[in-house]
């Protein structure tokens, strides 16, 4: 029996397609997704509260079956939704013919193998006159949309020279100026793309190519030593983990949650509660989107949206012991369909682990040194990604005091184009190596979180903190201040505003804190980014204007979980956000989703290439009123005996008073 927030299964991944080769006969269908449909919420509730307060289960949500496929006869783009347990198809439409899925694994190699076959691109290899152990490589792009009328599902293949000696070598530092486009689906060469490789937008002829040593990054390969002065640092736990994991849910000290998996989103956490109090429905990464600021065709279409044009899960990271997750670990396998519907193995996708992170609180009595010092364990929950050039790092942080980080992490290699001017001054892009440029370029995400503080009807508001007016009586020194509190009642975008130490807050109207007698309250200390940078009439703004503002308030409702919209390859427009948000729905008091459009305004220096140190971003959830103290007042004590730590050099000074 599985449970409603429980991945999808192989036997149910072969079941589906099964039931759909049965209801196609004799066509030849080609897989792109086959994955849990999310269940219904209102089916879902009533299970998962039984679960919570120990009570007997009701009758479990439907569990269907989504699945995103071509027929090959017709290159049709499909959509159904498969009932496994009963064998049937619910129903099963033709989507429309500018509709285009997310691109998949297999479609990207065939696509890459193509590229490096076709005549077209052979004969271009040619005028390069490479010298032996240099070779041609291949990056397929998703095409981007410059034009509403174009129907094609079509791929940019960006190229690059690799010397083949090494498997990790750094192709990006030795772009070339030809970019062929190939439609996906007939594999048909469309045209051959011509870069730019000055100030400007002017293209010429392929020139052979002129030696340059590509800069590279793996260990073996770099010209300087490495560092010898890094002692071992080893995480240990004698005892074990304090976490304990029954199938995909996890507990850990007063935390309660389910870790989730899917194709699209990867790592999703259902059901989260603390000392079985209700905070979370669903918490989850919704869409991010890659926008480049280089306005010169083609790379004004590059916009990536990677979590609908691909997916976090199908891009998800095997990770390693001691590298990618240090201490003792716990992981979690995932699974993938192939082009021919054969269940793919995703292994070790997430990491469940925990760490030290400094104080969680201190007080020493200074009139007598006597001290009160508490460390702050949390546990993390992390999946990272590799798309294409970047790397990210997606992890939850729970903590002892019932807070919770949702942290960022961007890395790898930023992408990269030709130039041949050295010291050449563009205002779209650094030059980070010699015939390379980093076009500069935004990193924007959007946080779905699905609250449920102390019940599923939550009320949501902002908090600014401003000065008291002057008066004789009350302020006469003008240094008062308060807050003002403003209830989002209608579905829309609001502002962020560091001006005003602007905290969004999730309240619930039915409970009241009976030490401060307010509604008790979860808060979302935003991120303050910048948003979109690109006009508003641009096709780049246009498919993500969820990414126009920095928070968002809708009405819940089911199939409503991607802050663009379900298909954002090619798209033309936003259907997400941007759509829900019109329908001036009441949000006070009722099912209410709070989306945060966070991110980097990347623009690449030189200490970026060959690969980039992180950028970390994190936003914040606490408690705000929804306990009557500290909640992690019964953390033990931090201990010397407890933990252990070594004493580099002996001093009779060298006491905390713990």
């Amino acid at each position: 029996m599985y449970h409603p927030f429980d991945p999808i299964s192989p036997e149910e991944m072969r079941a589906a397609v099964g039931i759909l080769k049965d209801k196609f006969k004799g066509i030849r269908l080609r897989f792109n997704l086959i994955d849990v449909n999310e269940p219904i919420k209102e089916e879902a509730i009533p299970y998962v509260e039984a679960e919570r307060l120990h009570q007997e289960l009701p009758v479990a949500p439907t569990r269907l079956i989504q699945c995103l496929f071509h027929r090959v006869d017709t290159y049709v783009f499909m959509k159904a939704m498969v009932n496994v347990e009963e064998r049937r198809v619910d129903w099963v439409k033709e989507m429309p013919k500018h509709v285009q899925g997310p691109a998949d694994i297999d479609e990207m190699q065939a696509l890459e193998e193509l590229c490096m076959t076709h005549p077209k691109v052979l004969e271009e290899k040619e005028k390069l006159q490479l010298p032996e152990g240099v070779d041609l490589c291949c990056e397929p792009w998703i095409y981007g949309t410059d034009d509403s009328n174009e129907d094609r599902r079509l791929c940019q293949c960006y190229l690059y020279l690799r010397p083949v000696d090494h498997e990790q070598t750094n192709h990006y530092s030795l772009p070339v100026s030809f970019s062929p486009v190939f439609n996906s689906v007939t594999k048909e060469f469309v045209r051959m793309d011509y870069l730019p490789t000055g100030a400007d937008t002017k293209t010429g002829p392929t020139k052979p190519w002129k030696p340059v040593k590509a800069v590279e990054y793996a260990h073996d390969l770099l010209d300087e030593p490495l560092r010898k002065d890094l002692m071992p640092y080893i995480v240990q736990q004698p005892e074990g983990p304090s976490f304990t994991v029954e199938g995909q849910l996890v507990k850990w000290q007063k935390w309660r949650f389910r870790v989730g998996f899917n194709h699209r989103e990867g790592l999703i956490l259902y059901n989260v509660t603390y000392d079985s109090r209700n905070l979370f429905y669903r918490l989850a990464l919704s869409e991010m989107t890659v926008p480049y600021g280089d306005p010169r065709m083609p790379f004004h279409r590059k916009q990536a949206f990677d979590v609908g044009d691909v997916g976090l899960g199908v891009t998800a990271n095997q990770l390693a012991l001691g590298c990618d997750c240090l201490g003792y670990i716990k992981y979690f396998d995932g699974f993938r369909i192939d082009s021919k519907g054969n269940p793919i193995l995703l292994k070790n996708v997430i990491c469940l682990h925990e760490q030290d992170n400094g104080i969680l609180h201190k007080h020493t009595n200074f009139r007598n040194n006597a001290a009160t010092v508490v460390r702050n364990r949390q546990l993390v929950v992390q999946m990272i990604c590799t798309l294409a050039n970047y790397e990210y790092a997606f992890a939850w942080y729970f903590d002892q005091a019932a807070g919770i980080q949702f942290e960022v992490r961007a890395t790898g290699i930023v992408s990269t184009i030709p130039v041949d001017e050295p010291g050449l001054s563009v205002p779209w892009a650094t030059q980070v190596a010699p015939g390379v440029m980093a076009p500069f370029h935004q990193h924007l995400f959007s946080l779905r979180i699905d609250p449920a503080v102390d019940g599923y009807k939550n009320t949501i508001y902002y908090e600014d903190s401003v000065p008291l007016p002057v008066d004789e009586k009350l302020n006469p020194h003008g240094i008062g201040y308060g807050v003002e509190k403003t209830v989002i009642k209608k579905a829309g975008p609001a502002k962020t505003n560091v001006d005003r130490h602007r905290v969004f807050k999730i309240r619930n109207d039915d409970v009241i804190n009976t030490v401060s007698y307010n509604p008790v309250a979860y808060a979302i200390h935003t991120v303050p980014s910048q948003m979109i940078l690109m006009n508003e009439q641009s096709f780049n703004t246009k498919r993500a204007e969820f990414a126009k503002e920095p928070v968002w308030v809708t009405k819940y409702q089911d199939d409503e979980l991607y802050a663009a919209g379900e298909f954002t390859n090619q798209s033309r427009e936003d259907t997400g956000l941007a759509k829900w948000a019109k329908r001036d729905d009441d949000v006070e008091n009722s099912d209410v989703i709070f989306w945060h459009t966070f991110g980097l305004t990347h623009n690449p220096r030189p200490e970026d290439f060959p690969i980039m140190p992180v950028e970390t971003i994190t936003v914040d959830l606490k408690p705000s009123g929804f306990f009557t103290k500290n909640p992690a007042l019964d953390v033990p004590r931090s201990t010397q005996s407890f933990n252990k730590s070594v004493l580099v050099t002996k001093s009779e000074d060298a006491t905390c008073g713990c």
